[in-house]
């Protein structure tokens, strides 16, 4: 869920909207491919329902991801290849976003631009941070002493916009369930 906390956060309600009218739902069969290690995706994902598995060629299985994660940033961001192949673990829906339509947004509207890639460095700066964390100490996930993960606290100045994130997460799986009907 973390990842669709630091866009909607960073993103506005009209944003949100706009994502909600040019993506469109598809649902992921279990072991279906959405994005496949090496070859370029046109569109980026947000997870809705269900649960997605990363694959690494030559490493396995490296991650699970559940509702509110969002896959293809990375290529977006730097037109390099998935690094990764994505594939449904069970029944899945993601909302699909063209890059073609979120490019023709980003030219058109400096505001949603600057909002979206700010998005997008804020959470691969915090995967940088817990990457060398983890890396510093030895894989492992060091805990507080609250017992909480130092690698799945926020930054504080992404705290304000957790709640407010979460709320247009909330009307965004509603106005995709509405257009179900």
């Amino acid at each position: 869920m973390r990842k669709v906390l630091y866009m909607l956060g960073q993103l506005d309600d009209l944003d949100v909207q706009w994502l909600s009218r040019v993506g469109s739902k598809r649902r992921v069969a279990p072991g279906e491919a959405i994005i496949r290690q090496g070859e370029r995706s046109p569109s980026l994902f947000i997870l809705i329902e269900g649960s997605l598995v990363v694959d690494v060629a030559g490493i396995g299985r490296v991650a699970t991801l559940q509702q509110g994660e969002m896959l293809g940033e990375m290529s977006f961001v730097d037109s390099a290849p998935p690094s990764a192949t994505v594939l449904g673990a069970g029944p899945a829906l993601v909302l699909e976003v063209p890059k073609d339509a979120l490019n023709e947004k980003i030219a058109a509207d400096a505001g949603f631009g600057m909002r979206f890639y700010r998005a997008i460095a804020l959470f691969l700066a915090d995967r940088l941070r817990t990457a060398q964390q983890r890396k510093a100490n030895g894989g492992k996930v060091v805990l507080e002493e609250d017992g909480k993960a130092q690698a799945d606290e926020l930054d504080d100045m992404l705290l304000d916009t957790v709640s407010l994130a979460g709320d247009r997460f909330d009307r965004l799986l509603r106005t995709l369930a509405e257009a179900r009907g």
